[in-house]
């Protein structure tokens, strides 16, 4: 039979005392008249008195715990039957608040049980409670708590190792209280060995739960025990008028948590109640009981290894089941998109058919490590970049579009046919696509260095800065790129994203242009195409803004935001020095009408630029901004500008002493210059200020 023992001390203070703010007091359970926590040890037997009861109904009682006189060890093992109830109930001597519900021998623990009457009162918006434990016969430890309440949320409080900002997990039984609420997100209340003397609760009522005048907390808990008179099984077994191991074949264990106390245990082999003389019997011990174990054993083995090759053929089945699924699915998304469609296209171009593949998903997952995040390159407004390794170790960036309209696969197959026939040295290269995923991928080589964006505007020490000589070269070699998309390619390309974050840079710093996501392709009779307004912020056309008609002149704006970039070194929409944002096109026409462009440049340029190159590419930018598209230069004016530009300052850099004095300035561009005054700087400085303030609102 179990030894069962007492937590004597544990005194139940209600301090529900209202706070000054909105806190109300509610009183513990009625108590019996005169009853309360012994303070003190009155006095330790060694051994119980006969004819003492062994049970309270059909809780049994066994020493040292004890109903009556002398027959617990001392006070604070006393217990209280009380036989009027039906069935009967056995309570702490001292309190009739703490019922015993059960002893737990194993974990010389006891099941207690009591409850709090919490009188709601109006405005009260917290009541609080406290459990007090004097220190007496024994120590216990905090191990469960389990609450049962209605329309309050409950708190530790009071104690940092215990405390918690989310409510404890509580039930709610529904008797006596109005509405039934319980709380779903919530922090269990379950406790190693904590050593603690006051357990303080807060009750706080839920505003969506209707509230009556009296509520009932009840609490069960689990409280853990021992022998304390004395700290050590040395002290103690030194006493031998008072020590508690009293049984044959029974051993002492000290308290190894608190080191306040210690323990009583049979040996192995002997079961029973080691607190009394031969309590410790071999009676209800099994000899065979090894043999049985080791039987269980091998019964659960065989039968886990049974379930183990179930599982397992479960798992086969399922994942064969599964694959075959995925199987299905590609190739549904791989006709939906029109992929034999787009085989036949490569095919029927011979350019195209040896430059231009199409992946399976699969190759392209082990490619990436099946998309893993460490191998994302970066995040734009039409999808993610992932570096990926192809098993010939051909270096990709795999890009991963966001998804796209039924309507729009067919075009969006037309152009990876005419990307795949772009053999343009500053053009980032299609490698392929793949048509197994719901939005398409495509496959570009891979540019490890980056973007001019990141060069200009990352801020960090270790990134190159670029010289001058490279700013022209990048800008002219892009400028290129553009020109070849809208008038050299086999049909026109506008771009419509043209930024410096998809100017790339490849291992020679060279200039790649990439993402085509938002490419639209223009019959060569075609000047411009209607179509929804898509593009960057800071970068986009304004009269595309406005008229929706998109068209080559729309990326020669784009790109005259690059080349104020390249000049002023700031991003195009930045931090002005009021701390607000600033669009870069605003901030440089108005300082272009007050001071020449050499004040307004960054001081990189201004250093390794000569006046005449600043001058002509600010001339330049401006004339890229304009908003009238037909007053812009083309992309090939442009490019041809830049080139100039770019091939002058080579031969000036190789003028020596002896050979003379280099050549005199050639013109970038006919017609290329800046009126400070002019009526269009204005007119367009307003209207970039209109731009601004229409780009937020959604159409």
């Amino acid at each position: 039979m179990a030894i069962h023992t007492v937590l004597q001390l544990l005194m139940l203070l209600s301090c529900i005392t209202r706070s000054a703010a909105t806190t109300a007091t509610t009183p513990l359970a009625e108590r019996a008249s005169g009853s309360g926590a012994p303070r003190h040890l009155l006095g330790i037997r060694k051994f119980p008195s006969d004819n003492c009861p062994d049970k309270c109904g059909d809780i049994p009682i066994e020493f040292p715990f004890g109903i009556g006189p002398n027959c617990s060890r001392h006070t604070g093992f006393a217990l209280n039957c009380d036989n009027t109830m039906q069935p009967p109930r056995l309570y702490l001597s001292w309190d009739r608040i703490p019922e015993v519900l059960s002893f737990n021998r194993g974990v010389s623990g006891i099941d207690m049980n009591f409850s709090i009457v919490i009188s709601t009162s109006p405005g009260a918006e917290v009541y609080n409670a406290s459990l007090e434990i004097p220190s007496s016969g024994f120590d216990f430890g905090l191990s469960y708590l389990s609450i049962t309440v209605c329309n309050f949320d409950t708190y530790f409080i009071g104690n940092p190792r215990i405390s918690s900002k989310f409510p404890l997990c509580t039930e709610c039984d529904g008797e006596g209280s109005g509405t039934i609420y319980r709380k779903t997100t919530c922090y269990p209340p379950v406790y190693p060995l904590i050593p603690i003397n006051v357990i303080q609760l807060k009750f706080v009522p839920v505003k969506e739960a209707q509230q009556v005048q009296r509520q009932i907390a009840r609490i069960n808990s689990l409280i853990y025990w021992n022998i304390n008179d004395k700290r050590t099984c040395v002290d103690a077994s030194a006493d031998e008028d008072n020590f508690a191991c009293v049984s044959d074949h029974s051993s002492c264990v000290d308290d190894n948590w608190y080191k306040t106390g210690y323990s009583c245990v049979c040996d192995h082999g002997y079961m029973g109640n080691p607190y009394v003389l031969g309590g410790c019997s071999r009676h209800g011990y099994n000899p065979s009981r090894k043999q049985i174990i080791l039987s269980g054993i091998a019964t659960g083995l065989g039968v886990g290894f049974v379930l183990l090759l179930l599982g397992l053929s479960a798992m086969f089945i399922c994942r064969k089941w599964r694959r075959d699924i995925q199987k299905k699915l590609r190739r549904k998304y791989y006709t939906k998109n029109h992929g034999l469609l787009l085989e036949q296209l490569i095919l029927s171009s011979e350019a195209a058919s040896e430059t231009t593949r199409i992946f399976s998903l699969k190759e392209l997952d082990q490619a990436t490590n099946n998309f893993d995040h460490t191998r994302i390159l970066g995040r734009g407004g039409h999808g993610m970049v992932y570096k990926g390794i192809l098993c010939d170790q051909h270096v990709v960036a795999i890009k991963k579009s966001n998804a796209i309209e039924q309507v729009e696969i067919e075009q969006f197959i037309n152009e990876v046919v005419i990307l795949s026939q772009i053999n343009h040295r500053n053009i980032v290269k299609l490698y392929g696509c793949c048509l197994e995923t719901e939005v398409p991928l495509l496959v570009y080589d891979f540019v490890p260095n980056g973007s001019l964006f990141e060069i200009l505007h990352s801020g960090s020490s270790n990134t190159l800065s670029l010289s001058w000589d490279d700013c022209l070269r990048i800008a002219a070699q892009a400028a290129g790129a553009l020109c070849y998309l809208h008038s050299a390619a086999s049909i026109s390309v506008f771009h419509r994203d043209v930024k410096s974050s998809n100017i790339l840079l490849d291992a020679n710093y060279t200039a790649k242009v990439s993402d085509f996501g938002a490419s639209r392709l223009v019959h060569i009779d075609q000047t411009h195409v209607t179509t929804r307004v898509q593009g960057t912020f800071g970068y986009l056309d304004p009269e595309y803004f406005h008229t929706w008609q998109l068209n080559e002149k729309s990326d020669v704006y784009s790109f005259g935001v690059v080349l104020l970039e390249l000049l002023l070194r700031r991003k195009p929409v930045f931090t002005g020095e009021s701390g607000s944002a600033q669009s870069l096109c605003c901030y440089f026409l108005e300082e272009m009408q007050q001071r020449p462009a050499k004040e307004i440049v960054a001081a990189q340029v201004r250093e390794e630029a000569t006046e005449e190159e600043i001058t002509n590419v600010a001339s330049l930018a401006e004339m890229c901004l304009r908003l009238q598209g037909e007053e812009r230069p083309t992309m090939k004016e442009v490019e041809m500008s830049l080139q100039l530009l770019h091939t002058k300052r080579s031969m000036s850099s190789r003028v020596t002493p002896e050979n003379g004095r280099a050549e005199a300035g050639v013109p970038c561009h006919s017609g290329i210059g800046v009126d400070p005054a002019s009526a269009d700087s204005q007119r367009c400085y307003s209207l970039e200020q209109e731009f601004m303030s229409f780009a937020s609102i959604p159409r």
